[in-house]
């Protein structure tokens, strides 16, 4: 008789999810992976999307990892299908374009004498006078560039991207994304030519199809092992006895978008990747009323791509090009040629992705498609990249909490989380929305194989991996460890 495997819900299926399924499957022989996906695509946020032949990102998703067994999981999976892309992006500010990392010769030439005259004297002034706390990225940033240079190059695209003033975000985003980079050291990389900050590599793999390439042979190679995973299922409800998860309610939707009604599926243990604060709302019994509150607090950021393609080929050679200019509503521009010629199925044409944020149901999202697309085509040709009759079709993608917002109340509401779901027994929550963290997408899988290796026997605590780490500088650091299962403190429900 054939041993009954040990069922692991796993719900969602971005990267998260699928690396937890596939780290267990790896690591175990006695438990079956079940992943649950809302969508009917695979790959969250880094999923590939195709419009008649056209494949495109929801945003750019560079493969660049220090951490070993990621980079080891990549290539199992997809082999040689991943390419070397060479770097080039631009800041496009004040009607010029900048090179991105800085090219001192070309900043110069583009800011003028004078006014890199006040930006030196400005950043002398804040390393002699620095802001005593540094607890908002706008105090973060001018200690490290001065606030000339904050003036120029960081305020007005950070409020464009969050939709907030920058001396409402807290200093942990810009510590976790642009740690390690001064003015100083940027003016000696352009000097020299070195460069070991690491969200300013020069090249990065990328699957020849795009990064949702990863995750559908992900997929499969979980299906093959006999692991099960579920488009257009999604989950509602999550059923807990005291502080042990027994089952989650699974909304199942027909191909047409029907409603199929709902299924109750058991499982031995429960890994997350669904935003947190839908989470909180998904647990029958709810937890405590503070614990709602405080995740009612924490926000997300939305966001929508407009793919526009062209009848000639490429009109800008950069990967993506930063919209600083306050004057159009585009945040970032993709070349996605650049990225891979195979998302292209005519190389005559050109495929354009116009990045917009926004939050869902403001006028931008709820803007009809044609208005989109005229709006897009109307800003390339504004920017002076191509003409809007150069438009021959378009895709349009809306993606809900695409970016968790680290506001001033959002620390204080995760920790209040936190530290009920630490609590539950045999669920954890790992990726970018369900810790609440803007991370990358290995760091999303690190979380996810540290939850899938505590299912058979190790003690990582999930939270802790990237807390105080940069973007890439300390990976190969251990995480710290938790405590035993069932010996932490069972609060009162």
């Amino acid at each position: 008789m054939e041993k009954e495997l040990l069922p692991v819900v796993v719900i969602g299926g971005g990267p998260a999810g699928l690396t937890a399924a596939y780290e267990l499957q790896k690591r175990s022989d006695e438990h079956r992976p079940l992943v649950f996906e809302g969508s009917d695509m695979v790959g969250g946020i880094a999923r590939t999307e195709t419009s008649n032949g056209y494949r495109f990102d929801i945003g750019g998703h560079r493969f660049f990892t220090k951490v070993r067994e990621v980079e080891a999981m990549w290539h199992e999976v997809l082999g040689d299908d991943f390419i070397t892309v060479r770097r080039l992006s631009r800041i496009f500010y004040k009607g010029r374009f900048y090179d991105y990392p800085l090219r001192i010769f070309n900043a110069l030439a583009n800011i003028g004498p004078y006014e890199t005259y006040r930006i030196i004297g400005s950043y002398i002034k804040w390393k002699l006078r620095p802001k005593a706390q540094e607890d908002t990225f706008e105090e973060w940033v001018i200690n490290r560039f001065g606030g000339r240079l904050y003036m120029h190059f960081f305020r007005s695209y950070t409020e464009k991207v969050w939709g907030i003033p920058p001396s409402q975000i807290r200093a942990d985003w810009a510590a976790q994304r642009i740690k390690n980079l001064s003015l100083a050291k940027a003016v000696w990389n352009a000097i020299s030519g070195s460069n070991d900050t690491a969200s300013l590599i020069e090249e990065f793999q990328y699957p020849r199809l795009g990064p949702g390439m990863m995750w559908e042979r992900t997929r499969d190679l979980i299906r093959e092992k006999g692991g099960v995973v579920q488009m257009r299922s999604e989950v509602v409800k999550v059923n807990r006895d005291s502080m042990r998860v027994k089952s989650v309610d699974i909304r199942r939707w027909g191909e047409d978008g029907t409603d199929e009604g709902i299924e109750r599926v058991e499982g031995e243990e429960f890994i997350n990747s669904m935003a947190v604060r839908d989470l909180i709302h998904a647990f029958d019994p709810p937890p405590p009323q503070e614990i709602i509150d405080a995740a009612d607090r924490l926000k997300y950021r939305d966001f929508l791509i407009v793919t526009l393609i062209l009848d000639h080929a490429d009109p800008f050679p950069d990967n993506w090009i930063y919209v600083h200019s306050p004057k159009v509503k585009v945040g970032r521009i993709q070349n996605f040629r650049a990225w891979s010629a195979e998302m292209l199925p005519r190389q005559d044409t050109a495929s354009i992705g116009m990045e917009y944020f926004c939050q869902h149901g403001d006028d931008l999202w709820e803007t009809s498609d044609a208005d989109l697309q005229d709006l897009a085509g109307r800003e390339l040709e504004e920017l002076g990249l191509a003409k809007a009759e150069d438009v021959i079709g378009s895709a349009i993608i809306r993606q809900p909490k695409a970016y968790p917002v680290y506001d001033g109340a959002y620390k204080e509401a995760l920790d209040t989380v936190a530290e009920w779901l630490k609590r539950l027994e045999n669920f954890q929550t790992v990726g970018r929305n369900g810790l609440h963290r803007y991370n990358n997408q290995d760091h999303s899988m690190l979380t996810a194989m540290f939850a899938a290796r505590n299912i058979v026997g190790e003690q990582n605590d999930v939270w802790d991996v990237n807390v105080e780490r940069s973007y890439h500088e300390e990976f190969e650091a251990k995480p710290k460890k938790r405590g035993k299962k069932g010996t932490a403190a069972r609060a009162a429900l």
